[in-house]
């Protein structure tokens, strides 16, 4: 009888051959055992030889092989066959077993035990490749189970300890194996001249978790490493420690209890079980189950390292992007991030948003080359880089010619490409310098998008070159689209190709909307991700959309005040004025309150002409500005003190208030809740 290593969840079942047709059903549907030839005398009028034996067949029989149809047959393990129909009568799931007619005459026993040694080699080859396809812990117990089941055991239990220890970790106590899976199919009774193997929904029982007591038989035979059979005073024992008292092992399986020892230390055991009406176990087989044990063990060894790693790789990805983006006035932003494989979760794209003084905005988006851990750490340091020459309210192109300065103490062959741009909300303008990125595309209101004519400049990292930077409109209700390389170029296109394409994408989706309103960010995002076909994960892509609104004209009070003592008084007058042509009274004490202090400090210290805006949004902004670099430090006074208490009243009555840095003095700002 052969029955076929396949899995019964998914897999397509093998179909019987013809000729393998002609044995009656009745011995089929007896039960007898793969690995063993018939005899007379047990079901359907023979028997199994004892464990161990090597009985020659009868006459006109030969001898099965264990687990599969014999030495170059199609349906041994890890042999090429043909497929069969969609499903076997049992149905999805189920696995044909048929009975193949045997050639006249006998076999000599010599023979046969060759034949079923090869048929032992075949076996374990074809499980242990089954087993090392696997990629994670789950993939690798499955493999173990279904190259088992039922070629080698109708069941198999396997238990895996947790945790899993990772490398060199010392495991923690106490030592609790946990049951990660098991596996058993049945022979199902059908109207054809077929046998079905289906899965069986009633499994041995077992324990959830055992904790592995030391000294015990359970802990002596995982310390022993080698596979024991189950019969044995210690293997009865073991077993019962691991199945648990209240899940005693059924009267007449045959059982082994094989260890599971990965490079360092036992993570694991594995029960293998056969039916009583199958042969039971040789000495052979435990060097099967040592095998399957070993390779399972490493594999499983390998998986939770590559899943350390993986992890590792996430964190270190997760913590290089922002966890959410800034929501400044007058704009909105999506974006998107997504890795060149589930195999390398780590790559060199990035993406930034940076508030600036002035309710102002920078755009960011990056590629270093490569996708490995050093491409990542190297994006980190270099948006690191670009956050703080933003702070300090650089023009585009110096930003760019410091991160090229950068990229060359990083060391050689640090090349990356670079798009940063900054928006003005209040002027409706865009400062754009080009690193060697592809250029941003332009969606605007009506549905026409277009590709923004930006100067392409040298890769950041190549140094000796100068950026330059150019001022575009931006319209309110347009929106902006950056991105990196990995969306628009791959294998089966050229850069310029996809670009257009994207261009394309863009325009149809505005279209849906009408020539009223703007497409959805996020919407928009995926839409755009969406355009990506087979063949087109070739990089990593990062993508950073900007819905520009901008701030009304009318919504914008701007003064300059003389650095001169009565600056105070002109700056509260002005901003009444301004308060009350928005209806905003209510706030007027308090704004003339924080303005006069905010004013006086900047006075102080000004020695050309000081700025006061105010922009109404959402929330009331106030900006001062002037020429001085020293930042504000908010400080406790004394009593005695008669001043040292200005920033501390900004801070108790303003919502929220800061201080900036610009290449030519700072602004301090500060910003009040409206009854909106």
């Amino acid at each position: 009888m052969t029955e076929h290593p396949t899995s019964h969840e998914g897999r397509q079942p093998l179909a019987a051959r013809p000729q393998e047709r002609a044995r009656p059903r009745q011995e089929a549907a007896a039960g007898l055992p793969s690995d063993v030839p018939a005899q007379p005398g047990g079901p359907a009028g023979r028997t199994a030889p004892a464990p161990g034996t090597d009985t020659p067949p009868a006459p006109g029989q030969a001898a099965a092989p264990v687990g599969n149809g014999g030495p170059g047959s199609p349906h041994s393990p890890g042999v090429p066959h043909s497929p069969g129909p969609p499903h076997p009568p049992g149905g999805p799931g189920a696995v044909a077993v048929a009975v193949a007619p045997q050639p006249p005459g006998g076999a000599r026993g010599g023979d046969t035990a060759g034949r079923r040694e090869g048929d032992r080699l075949r076996f374990v080859g074809a499980a242990t490749r089954r087993i090392a396809r696997g990629i994670d812990l789950d993939e690798i117990v499955l493999g173990l189970c279904r190259a088992t089941v039922p070629t080698f055991s109708d069941e198999i239990l396997v238990y895996l300890r947790d945790p899993l220890p990772v490398g060199d970790e010392r495991p923690v106590a106490p030592f609790v194996l946990r049951l990660r899976r098991t596996d058993r199919l049945r022979l199902s009774e059908l109207d054809g001249e077929e046998l079905v193997l289906v899965p069986d929904p009633d499994p041995t029982p077992a324990a959830e978790l055992c904790e592995v007591r030391s000294g015990g038989a359970l802990a002596e035979v995982l310390r022993g490493v080698r596979p024991v059979f189950g019969d044995s005073a210690a293997a009865k024992t073991a077993l019962g420690e691991l199945l648990g008292p209240d899940h005693p092992l059924p009267g007449g399986l045959r059982a082994v209890l094989a260890p599971l020892r990965g490079r360092r230390r036992v993570i694991g055991a594995a029960v293998f079980l056969r039916r009583p009406e199958r042969a039971g176990f040789e000495p052979n087989d435990l060097l099967v189950a040592a095998q399957l044990a070993t390779h399972t063990a490493l594999g499983i060894d390998k998986a939770v390292l590559y899943g350390r790693e993986a992890y590792i790789a996430d964190e270190l990805q997760r913590t290089m992007l922002p966890d959410s983006l800034p929501q400044p006035t007058g704009v909105k932003l999506a974006s998107r991030y997504l890795p060149a494989a589930e195999t390398a979760r780590v790559g060199g794209d990035w993406y930034d948003a940076i508030p600036l003084p002035g309710s102002r905005v920078a755009l960011v988006v990056g590629d270093v080359m490569g996708h490995s851990m050093t491409s990542a750490a190297i994006m980190g340091q270099l948006r690191t880089t670009a956050q703080t020459l933003a702070g300090l309210d650089l023009p585009p192109q110096e930003v760019l010619h410091h991160l090229d300065e950068q990229a060359q103490r990083l060391g050689q062959d640090r090349m990356a490409t670079c798009m940063y741009a900054v928006y003005d909300p209040v002027s409706h303008r865009i400062t754009v310098a080009n690193a060697g990125h592809p250029p941003p595309i332009l969606l605007h209101l009506g549905g026409r998008a277009e590709v923004l004519r930006v100067p392409p400049g040298a890769p950041i990292g190549v140094g000796g070159v100068d950026f330059e930077a150019v001022e575009l409109d931006a319209p309110a209700g347009a929106t902006l689209l950056l991105y990196t390389d990995g969306l628009v170029e791959s294998r089966l296109r050229d850069v310029w190709t996809g670009i257009e394409q994207l261009r394309e994408r863009l325009a149809a989706t505005a279209q849906l909307t009408g020539p009223d309103h703007s497409p959805p960010l996020e919407a928009l995002c995926d839409d755009v991700l969406d355009m990506l076909g087979p063949g087109d994960r070739d990089d990593d892509i990062a993508l950073l959309a900007a819905r520009f609104d901008g701030i009304a004209p009318s919504d914008v009070a701007y003064w300059f005040l003389e650095p001169e003592d009565a600056a105070p008084g002109r700056a509260r007058r002005l901003a009444r004025r301004a308060l009350a042509r928005w209806d905003l009274e209510e706030l007027t004490d308090s704004v003339e309150l924080l303005i006069s202090e905010v004013v006086t400090n900047a006075v102080r210290y000004a020695e050309r002409p000081v700025t006061l805006r105010l922009l109404r949004t959402d929330v009331l902004r106030c900006e001062v500005g002037d020429d001085s670099p020293q930042l504000p430090r908010q400080r406790r006074a004394r009593d005695t003190d008669e001043g040292g208490r200005g920033l501390f009243l900004v801070n108790r009555l303003a919502r929220r208030w800061g201080a900036t840095r610009l290449s030519g003095g700072k602004v301090v700002w500060f910003e009040l809740a409206t009854r909106n």
